[in-house]
């Protein structure tokens, strides 16, 4: 299979290049900034494994068998600073990708979405029936992000016949994190490191996070199965509470940590206590999740540890 791997400078982007080394499959990574796709491709020890290019050199008549579109932001600090822009830059890059399909309807598209398409209510899990709510009458900086998802979203949706599977991702951790990004995972692992206290509220929020593995697999599922025009939502076995979370990672790792009121946090797209969907249509295409939120975390991390007493 030839894929066409918009986004490549990505979190996700990187981990899914990573898995898909093992196998025989062609891919060819574009960037806004292919030179730090080349420095990376070295950095791993694939130095030239993969043609690089600029977006500029997408063309619409070359053959690809799926588009991967992982455009976007992945920090929410970024997510912040990009305010209203968000929508421009979605927009763009999706109708790079549809272009194509449009012209090349056997190709199949991937668009990673959000699990803040739902809106920025998250009092309990969203579901199959969840509705997507949005303050048409009081949007928010925070809702930019959200509402960027949900337009193309709908986009897919209006073209039926046409090959486009859209993911939700919701919460995803793996060894390669950016370690300073602002997310309340990638504080804990910070605070690990330098051995600080850690302060955090005492909301007990509840996440679910998606690791390398599964994500690879719910991919490959997708590109495998019938054809379809569809949106699933990633899921692992099982999520993990705050505290249950903090106190594996104290016992496992020595994290020192209290808890405080209402600490200094970002919240680019909204406040959210149970940031997850139980929304299992992913198993229509055969996913599977192998390990729950809290081992997917402990195993990532103690190859981030292993990587560090190694240096």
């Amino acid at each position: 299979m030839r894929i066409a791997i918009l986004g490549a400078t990505s979190q996700l982007g990187k981990d899914l290049v990573m898995s898909y080394m093992a196998g025989g499959n062609e891919l060819v990574l574009f960037a806004r900034r292919p030179e730090a796709v080349t420095q990376w491709l070295a950095g791993i020890g694939a130095p030239g494994r993969y043609k690089v290019a600029d977006f500029d050199r997408f063309d619409q008549n070359e053959r690809f068998d799926a588009v991967i579109n992982f455009v976007g932001v992945g920090d929410p600090a970024q997510a912040a600073a990009m305010g209203a822009s968000i929508f421009d830059i979605t927009l763009r890059f999706d109708e790079l990708a549809l272009t194509y399909v449009r012209a090349h309807p056997e190709c199949r598209y991937i668009f990673f979405s959000s699990g803040a398409a739902y809106g920025s209510r998250f009092d309990k899990p969203v579901d199959a029936s969840t509705r997507s709510l949005v303050a048409i009458n009081h949007l928010r900086p925070e809702d930019w992000y959200s509402v960027a998802k949900l337009h193309a979203e709908c986009r897919h949706r209006s073209l039926p016949d046409l090959p486009i599977v859209d993911i939700r991702v919701f919460n995803y951790f793996s060894r390669t994190q950016d370690m300073a990004a602002r997310f309340f995972i990638t504080d804990t692992v910070r605070a690990i490191q330098s051995g600080e206290t850690l302060a955090t509220s005492a909301d007990n929020i509840t996440r679910d996070y998606l690791g390398p593995d599964d994500f690879y697999q719910l991919v490959l599922r997708i590109l495998n199965a019938t054809p379809a025009n569809d949106v699933v939502d990633c899921y692992t076995l099982a999520p993990v509470d705050k505290l249950t979370l903090l106190s594996a990672l104290q016992q496992r790792f020595g994290l020192k940590y209290e808890v405080k009121a209402a600490p200094a946090v970002i919240n680019a797209t909204g406040a959210k206590m149970h940031y997850y969907s139980t929304n299992r249509k992913a198993e229509a295409f055969g996913y599977t999740p192998t390990k729950n939120s809290l081992d997917n975390v402990l195993d990532e991390l103690a190859l981030v540890f292993s990587s560090d007493n190694g240096r």
